[in-house]
């Protein structure tokens, strides 16, 4: 005798399916690069300031603190470099205003510029994440790590063809020898420059790690034939002369990134 089971509607046998596992989704946030250089001899006190009060305040109002960071070394000009994420540009004008008017902030920078201004300069990036990046994951690290902060500017018309060989190649040799991909990044279309620009985060082990790593790389054949196709395509080399800029940082103890 055959055995007939009801018929299962298709909702129900949609229930009954296990979950794909979801890909990681595309980041579509805003990314802003602040450089604050301090007035002299009062980066410590604008570090506290941060650390007893902005970071709070970012929060409160709807931005998220990403990483904070000085320079590696000889801090000759007082920098602090440091990244907020939104979910929009529109977001994020609407988070400042309301972080500026807000009186425990107002507080905070009178009773710290007591004594004079802790800030002489700044320097703002808004910054969208590229379609080759990894997720940004916000997220301390398992050891000390520097990060290697990395700027290219590429020469006329050539932008794209420097990220099909980061998305094609660079990445994936970055990491074969010992170097993390944090986040790649391009500025938003509005900026002086965007056409050119590549902005992206690398972590290592220690400056030392990252000259070893760098020299391996370099010597790699993968490389050397990738950026040898590369230029013959292009007609000459994908980035100005003089346009590769490196800083490494480190992470503040108040920085979600380290």
């Amino acid at each position: 005798m055959r055995l007939v089971l009801p018929a299962l509607t298709f909702a129900a046998m949609l229930a009954m399916t296990p979950a794909a596992p979801a890909a990681d989704k595309k980041d579509t946030r805003v990314y802003e690069m602040r450089v604050y250089y301090a007035a002299p001899g009062k980066l410590d006190a604008l570090q506290a300031r941060f650390r007893d009060h902005t970071v709070k305040l970012f929060e409160k109002h709807g931005m998220t603190n990403v990483g904070y960071f000085v320079p590696v070394g000889d801090n000759k000009d007082e920098k602090l470099v440091y990244f907020l994420s939104y979910p929009s540009k529109e977001a994020r004008d609407k988070s400042w205003a309301t972080f500026q008017q807000d009186p425990d902030w107002k507080q905070a920078l009178a009773d710290s510029e007591k004594a004079g201004k802790l800030v002489k300069k700044v320097e703002v990036k808004f910054l969208t994440p590229t379609d080759y990046s990894p997720v940004l994951k916000v997220a301390a690290g398992t050891d000390d790590r520097v990060f290697e902060l990395r700027t290219y500017t590429a020469t006329k018309g050539n932008l794209a063809g420097l990220d099909a060989r980061f998305r094609d190649h660079t990445i994936k040799l970055f990491e074969k020898h010992g170097m993390t991909n944090v986040v790649y990044w391009h500025l938003l279309p509005d900026q002086k420059g965007a056409d050119v620009t590549l902005v992206y985060l690398l972590a290592h082990k220690s400056p030392e790690a990252a000259k070893a790593s760098f020299g391996a790389f370099g010597q790699d054949p993968d490389w050397v034939a990738a950026r040898k196709a590369s230029e013959e395509k292009a007609g000459g080399s994908l980035t100005e002369k003089g346009g590769v800029l490196s800083e490494f940082l480190k992470p503040t103890d108040y920085s979600p990134l380290k």
